[in-house]
């Protein structure tokens, strides 16, 4: 994934973008960034990498370096970024959030013949941001070429841009996938992903970008540059998954919705699976996106919530670094500590966010058993993921085949099984019952369940229209 930050003001405001910036970082975990403008040193920029390192321990010196009354940063899991850029349309800094899938096809189609060139990237890649304005600069104005990228590209691209001269520029991906916020303070104005970002550094929310919508933004006021599309598809999976609980998206708290989540989970136990979960000592969430999923389950079906492993993260405090699979698998073995007064011959149920590969989960089981448990039940707070993204970059899957339900599927029924995925979606089907059984089996649990589609949407509480629910059901 990844997110970004921007301020224009009329004070110097690095400082505020840099925990800006830092508020983040739970996005990703390669590479951040920070542009500025001042009107006498110009636009400025720092790239470093935080795959080792957090990103304020990476920028800690850069007030030493840089300065300005405008200023744009980014958390980046893919390219270096932001970039500056001297072009047609002037000179610039831009960064983005999303994923570009069809790169070679549009450097075919549009810049074989421009004389173009682009730095390659390790396996001959070409840097996406590079690309994206490469793209924009096509056109005559920042509005057309924006408009031009949204139209073309195969994927999602929310846009920051900030011009030699101090203006912000901000477009919203052209679907609304990702939320894009304005804050506002009596300097100026606020431009990120996350709205609590600038709500602790003072700003109050003005309002939430549209899908597709571009805003053109200096410390005296916002400037519409294109108005908002009809249709949008909010990912769902931001509150599932990768928003941060104090985070609001089209108004809907991720902390709140996860308890409600949880609380739909165990009604629906109540009503599919009555009496089995009686004998349950403990509710716990595998932590910590689990957690208050976990929190909501336990309230709503008068079980105790307990926490029976804790995770060590000073040290280690993200699940899903470093990149070698075999490190972060052993990383994560070694952040879990357990409570053995809670797992001893106790009946766990444990509530995870989501089941993707199930390598991590897996581990977890055992490490469980490994530490006394009697029985491990687990619940996830969505249902079967059997497409991989294509609109995002947050999971690490680079093919359906990737996600643990797609091969049961495979394993259970070949490719027939492709066939009939609403079924093993669906666990009051008879195929949905096999894949859960085979899943229990390949992982030591219990028993097994997945959140509803249904369940997710009324968790939400937005149409289901204007929510991306591709990696549940494969509909755009």
């Amino acid at each position: 994934m990844g997110g970004f930050f921007g301020i224009t003001s009329k004070r110097d405001c690095l400082a505020d973008v840099f925990f800006g910036v830092d508020y983040h970082s739970h996005l990703g975990t390669r590479r951040g960034g920070l542009a500025a403008w001042d009107e006498k040193i110009g636009l400025q920029r720092q790239i470093h990498s935080i795959e080792n390192a957090p990103f304020r321990t990476r920028f800690e010196h850069v007030f030493e370096e840089m300065r300005g009354t405008s200023a744009i940063g980014c958390i980046s899991d893919t390219d270096p970024q932001p970039l500056l850029v001297r072009s047609r349309l002037g000179k610039y800094a831009i960064t983005m959030v999303g994923v570009i899938n069809n790169d070679e096809d549009l450097i075919e189609r549009y810049l074989s013949q421009t004389g173009s060139y682009f730095d390659a990237m390790t396996g001959g890649r070409v840097n996406s941001i590079d690309l994206l304005s490469a793209l924009i600069n096509q056109r005559d104005s920042f509005v057309d070429g924006i408009r031009f990228v949204q139209e073309h590209i195969d994927g999602t691209a929310s846009i920051l841009i900030l011009e030699d001269g101090g203006a912000l520029i901000a477009a919203r991906d052209r679907l609304g996938r990702l939320p894009v916020h304005i804050g506002k303070n009596e300097d100026g104005y606020a431009v990120s992903f996350e709205s609590f970002a600038y709500e602790k550094l003072g700003y109050e929310t003005e309002r939430e970008l549209g899908p597709g919508e571009i805003v053109r933004i200096t410390p005296d006021g916002i400037e519409q540059l294109a108005p908002p599309g009809q249709k949008k598809r909010i990912c769902s999976f931001l509150w599932s998954y990768y928003g941060y609980p104090t985070s609001t998206y089209e108004g809907v708290n991720v902390e709140a919705m996860r308890y409600r989540n949880g609380a739909i989970m165990a009604l629906n136990d109540k009503v599919n699976r009555p009496g089995e979960t009686d004998q349950i000592d403990y509710v716990g969430g595998v932590p910590d996106s689990g957690t208050p999923h976990a929190i909501g389950y336990a309230n709503q079906s008068g079980r105790q919530y307990a926490r029976a492993f804790i995770k060590y993260t000073p040290t280690w405090s993200r699940s899903f670094m470093p990149a070698n699979q075999t490190s972060r698998n052993r990383i994560a073995k070694m952040k879990q500590i357990p409570v053995h007064e809670l797992i001893q011959d106790k009946n766990l149920l444990f509530v995870d966010d989501s089941i993707v590969r199930g390598t991590q989960l897996k581990e977890t089981v055992d490490f469980l058993y490994e530490n006394g448990a009697r029985s491990v039940h687990m619940r996830s707070a969505c249902p079967p993921i059997l497409f991989a993204c294509k609109y995002l970059n947050f999971s690490r899957s680079n093919s359906d085949m990737d996600l643990i339900a797609r091969r049961v599927i495979v394993e259970l029924e070949g490719e027939e099984g492709l066939n009939h995925l609403d079924e093993y979606s669906d666990g009051s089907t008879q195929r949905g019952q096999n894949l859960r059984r085979a899943i229990c089996a390949k992982f030591h649990f219990t028993s097994l369940e997945f959140q509803t589609l249904e369940g997710v949407v009324s968790a939400i509480g937005l149409p289901e229209c204007e929510l991306c629910t591709y990696c549940w059901n494969g509909k755009e």
